[in-house]
């Protein structure tokens, strides 16, 4: 069997969400390892007042495409076709490009991005398309004639047990990619959460601070001191360049093969290679500790809890009263408040994964570890298109300043608790006789056991 690289020489590709985090990462890995692949399109719509090619030069004009600067990205048909679905609602987005697909004449493959968590109203999920909660026709229909209102009440009973409209629509969109594209050679692929790149294009890797990552930078910096999670949930993160690797394989393996039905792969790291969500508390601090960044506000450290009063108690006391009381000192030195709205924003996202980091899943990947067995040796190695790990990928540069200003908060935070433990004597015990008679009795206490201890160490020798 060809190798991906020689299977890709001469081949066209039409990739959309080239902007975003996991687009970006595809277009470079495809670019760099499949270096004879013919032309690479990209379909860019214009947002936020930028054309689609301003869009596009920002994006290779980043570190990451230092290598392709002079690189030009037309919009084109082409033999193979990578989705992904950056937006919620956009299941009619889906059928949209099934239908362009299918205008294409020389079109090999179809690959579909989706989400693991697309199904995750189940414990189990194996390699298939499910049958959606709603049929996505029926439902297009209605929400041509239903206004925002009607839409936003009915919204809640149409996800039902999904946590939120972006799960809800990836479910919908597999439904509309099996059923609309069943003359295509499609490959779904499903990564769990995508987090910073593993090894490509270099280790720790990412250009946001959206869902995990976010919240690991937010710890590191001191700000993120609580977290609702369960210890024992698996914390299932994937690496974007393990995404990106099987996703050109799955198209590889579809292109060749042929296979009659639809090929889905769980990329997902729970069978192989498990890892909790309080594996993920230790890993993070100790990583920020070793390795801290510059300008932390506080020394990393996280508390996980599943207790409902007892994290809202530690929002209201590690969150909410440092951020207040900093943006009050920032007012006193005539800066601008920041912090009240770092902490609600940090907030939103903590809301957004609480249901991923209490729950847990288990994925079928029989898909994965077939595609894994097919690759030729050299195609396996790490460097080049693997995509099974086998260890932690928390991958951090330490800096001397920025350990130089960790080590000045820890000396802040033994001041503070000093004063604050003179202040608490001043108040509750300088002034209480009760209070100072069980003081005095405690003091007494640890006198008399010390005393015991060291007679006893004597007496032995």
């Amino acid at each position: 069997m060809v190798s991906i690289p020689e299977y890709y020489e001469g081949k066209n590709v039409l990739l959309t969400g080239a902007t975003g985090f996991l687009g970006k990462v595809l277009l470079e890995k495809l670019l760099r390892s499949c270096p004879k692949v013919n032309l690479v399109y990209v379909l860019v719509r214009q947002k936020a007042g930028q054309t689609p090619q301003e869009r596009v030069e920002e994006v290779i004009s980043g570190k990451l495409f230092n290598r392709f600067r002079d690189f030009y990205f037309p919009i084109f048909y082409c033999h193979f076709f990578f989705y992904r679905d950056a937006v919620q609602l956009n299941v009619i987005a889906t059928r949209q490009l099934i239908l362009l697909a299918q205008q294409m004449k020389n079109l090999e493959v179809f690959t579909h991005v989706s989400t693991a968590y697309a199904y995750c109203n189940r414990k189990h999920i194996d390699e298939v398309v499910y049958p959606p909660p709603v049929d996505p026709k029926k439902l297009i229909d209605s929400l041509e004639w239903m206004d925002d209102g009607l839409v936003n009440d009915i919204t809640p009973k149409l996800i039902g047990d999904r946590p939120n409209t972006y799960i809800y629509t990836k479910a919908l969109a597999e439904y509309v990619v099996q059923q609309e594209g069943a003359k295509l050679n499609v490959a779904i692929v499903r990564p769990s959460i995508v987090g910073a790149s593993w090894k490509e294009p270099f280790p720790g890797w990412i250009d946001n601070f959206n869902g995990p990552s976010g919240l690991f930078i937010a710890a590191g910096k001191g700000i993120l001191r609580t977290m609702r999670a369960s210890n024992s949930a698996l914390a299932d993160l994937v690496p974007v360049d393990v995404v990106v690797n099987m996703s050109l394989a799955a198209a590889w393996y579809s292109g060749i093969n042929r296979p009659k039905n639809i090929m889905v792969y769980n990329c997902t790291t729970g069978s192989t290679n498990p890892f909790h969500w309080g594996e993920v508390e230790y890993h993070v601090i100790s990583t920020f500790k070793r390795n801290p960044l510059e300008q932390a506000f506080r020394r990393p450290n996280v508390n996980l809890t599943s207790n409902h009063l007892l994290y809202q108690y530690w929002i209201a006391v590690s969150h909410k009263a440092p951020a207040f009381l900093y943006d009050i000192y920032l007012r006193m030195t005539g800066r601008s408040p920041r912090m009240m709205k770092t902490i609600t924003r940090l907030h939103k996202a903590m809301v957004f994964l609480e249901y991923f980091t209490s729950n847990s899943w288990v994925w079928n990947t029989d898909n994965v570890n077939m595609l894994m067995n097919q690759l030729n040796p050299e195609d396996k190695k790490a460097s080049i298109f693997c995509f099974i790990i086998e260890n932690k990928y928390f991958t951090m540069s330490g800096l001397p300043a920025a350990r130089k200003h960790l080590n000045k908060l820890r000396n802040i935070r033994y001041g503070f608790n000093t004063i604050l433990v003179i202040l608490i004597w001043r108040i509750f015990i300088a002034r209480s006789q009760m209070a100072r008679n069980i003081w005095y009795f405690v003091v007494s206490l640890c006198y008399k056991f010390l005393s015991y201890f060291r007679a006893s160490s004597t007496m032995r020798y």
